[in-house]
């Protein structure tokens, strides 16, 4: 396969995926960042946002904005630490565990959804080549 081939290939999917995401999340009047914030809180629990942001791979001010929006619509919460008062948790509520319950609101999940059919050796040559492309880029980054 040509270079150019996988690159164009790359970038239908990757618009594919992004148009099926919004899409899916829209119907619930959740953005793709948040749901994949609250996707991150509903797996780990409370987390400081400085981790948040590394999980997600966004700056700690964007995870803040997205977190103070999380907490307006009521799916999220942030708590001080009580032995380091520098430190601020944020976590899933009730409300929001309720409504990715119902709605399958979990990136993961969904994401699970849209691989299952798929055969494990599909699968699994998918994920060795985005673990070489994220290596590849990585590299690229000087990380």
């Amino acid at each position: 396969m040509e270079q150019s081939d996988i690159f164009m290939t790359y970038l239908r999917v990757t618009q594919h995926m992004s148009q099926q995401f919004r899409s899916h999340f829209g119907r619930m009047d959740l953005t793709f960042p948040q749901a994949l914030v609250l996707s991150v809180l509903g797996e780990e629990g409370p987390v400081p946002i400085s981790a948040l942001a590394e999980r997600t791979g966004s700056a700690n001010s964007t995870v803040s904005g997205i977190v103070d929006r999380l907490e307006k619509l009521g799916l999220a919460q942030r708590q001080r630490s009580e032995t380091d008062r520098r430190v601020i948790y944020v976590s899933a509520t009730d409300k929001y565990r309720a409504l990715r319950d119902k709605t399958a609101t979990d990136v993961t999940g969904y994401f699970s959804s849209l691989l299952s059919g798929m055969s494990e050796e599909e699968r699994t040559l998918l994920a060795t080549a985005f673990r070489k492309l994220d290596e590849a880029l990585e590299q690229q980054s000087g990380r």
